[in-house]
């Protein structure tokens, strides 16, 4: 290779190198220029569903782009997931991944896990409450927390499927405890709307859901909220402590919900979706939609949430493990 050769390489490597350096700016305010699609990994009508569809709207607002949800359902959330994973890392598909990303591989459903995605912003989270039907004899969850040590076994718990966030939720609260999953048999059920039915009619002694799931029968009367496990007290449910105020157990887990896009995704685009999320997730058009219908709001940054999905998938890790659940590392 002669001199100018090299010379002229050495310029034309200099010149792409300054051309992309001045391009990711550029693509970052360009960005979107045709429809985006939101991907959601639950059926149309549910809380995920809902929540995915105002932020796509109030995105669409922010863009001047469409953005279109589709619910891609199936294998226990695996479906969904697995199609905003294995998206091009282009922008134009994300999706709204939640708490069963950090259960999933634990169980040896799938491969997938929080490392597999591009993390833009943690939107909500909802953590679990312990109720009790409103003719329990235990009227504070020391109370109740004492009988489970002092009976292990005897009491029942339901709320969702075996193996469900609200299920190693419970498992978790014990293991915070001092006690083995079994000291609360598990009794599944179709999610937390029966389990409360059941609870109200004297079935089981226990439901650990959220509050918002919990709300109609709290206020019909029929059953009361002891605790939730959350690191504050919830704004709409201020009168219900959180587990390290009832109990001095500093335990705290939660069904959550994030915007996520393809491993890879270029960092100019990221960050324009990080900024336009916030902006979001500040809005009281956000804010209204979620307090109407009882569910927290939470933000964290791409950083934060990839840092809290790491922590949530470890302590899903113990749980399971615990429950007897866990089919992989």
């Amino acid at each position: 290779m002669t001199d100018f050769t090299r010379r002229h390489l050495m310029v034309t490597a200099a010149g792409v190198g300054l051309a992309s350096q001045l391009a990711a700016p550029a693509i970052a305010q360009t960005f979107p220029v045709r429809p985006i699609t939101l991907v959601v990994p639950w059926g149309a009508g549910g809380g995920t569903d809902a929540t995915a569809r105002i932020v796509g709207s109030l995105m669409e607002k922010e863009f001047g782009q469409p953005v279109n949800v589709v619910n891609r359902t199936g294998g226990s959330g695996v479906v969904g997931h697995s199609a905003i994973a294995t998206g091009a890392a282009d922008g134009y598909t994300i999706g709204m991944i939640t708490v069963e990303i950090t259960m999933m591989h634990w169980q040896g459903l799938t491969q997938l896990n929080p490392d597999s995605y591009t993390p833009l912003a943690l939107m909500n989270e909802d953590p679990p409450g312990v109720q009790v039907s409103a003719s329990s004899p235990y009227k504070d969850l020391k109370a109740l927390a004492d009988a489970i040590k002092a009976n292990p076994g005897r009491l029942k718990a339901s709320g969702t499927g075996q193996g469900g966030i609200w299920h190693l939720a419970l498992v978790g609260w014990l293991g915070a405890m001092g006690l083995p999953a079994s000291a609360v048999p598990w009794v599944p059920s179709n999610g937390a709307a029966p389990a409360m039915q059941d609870l109200a009619a004297g079935g089981i002694d226990i439901v650990t859901c959220s509050v918002p799931e919990a709300k109609a029968m709290l206020d019909a009367g029929r059953a009361k909220s002891l605790a939730i496990m959350a690191a504050a007290r919830n704004p709409q449910f201020a009168d219900v402590p959180t587990l390290k105020e009832a109990i001095g157990v500093d335990y705290t887990v939660g069904a959550w919900r994030g915007i996520a896009a393809p491993k890879n995704l270029p960092a100019p685009i990221a960050e324009r979706y990080t900024s336009v999320l916030k902006k979001i997730n500040e809005s009281k058009e956000f804010r209204d939609f979620m307090a109407a219908r009882g569910f927290g709001v939470k933000w964290a940054d791409a950083a934060g949430f990839a840092k809290f999905m790491a922590d949530g998938n470890a302590s899903m890790g113990v749980a399971m493990k615990a429950a007897g659940l866990a089919r992989s590392a």
